[in-house]
């Protein structure tokens, strides 16, 4: 298992919009073949930053779903909402054992 983690930057105005997109879809991305689990995070001193988590079970049903019609749609929605480039961080989830 492996975690994507994506930072976006959103115009102030838009960020009602991202949000109802986001809500409109998490569950058909949550529901994607081999999708864990699906977050979204709201930065505490820049209310215009967000960060999705999505814990994936391989690379390939990531690939398998950036690659898809639903990501297509999702992303030509919000990609306009931007204000800054996003930023995405592939990384696998330690196991830390006490």
């Amino acid at each position: 298992m492996f975690v994507r983690i994506v930072k976006m930057g959103f115009q102030e105005e838009h960020i009602a919009t991202f949000l109802s997109t986001f809500n409109a879809k998490k569950k058909d991305i949550r529901n994607t073949k081999g999708c864990q689990l699906l977050e979204l995070y709201r930065d505490k001193t820049d209310p215009t930053i967000f960060f999705t988590y999505s814990y994936w079970e391989t690379e390939q049903d990531l690939e398998n779903y950036r690659n898809s019609e639903l990501f297509k749609g999702v992303w030509a929605q919000t990609k306009i909402l931007f204000n800054q480039k996003p930023e995405a961080w592939s990384v696998d989830k330690e196991m830390v054992l006490s």
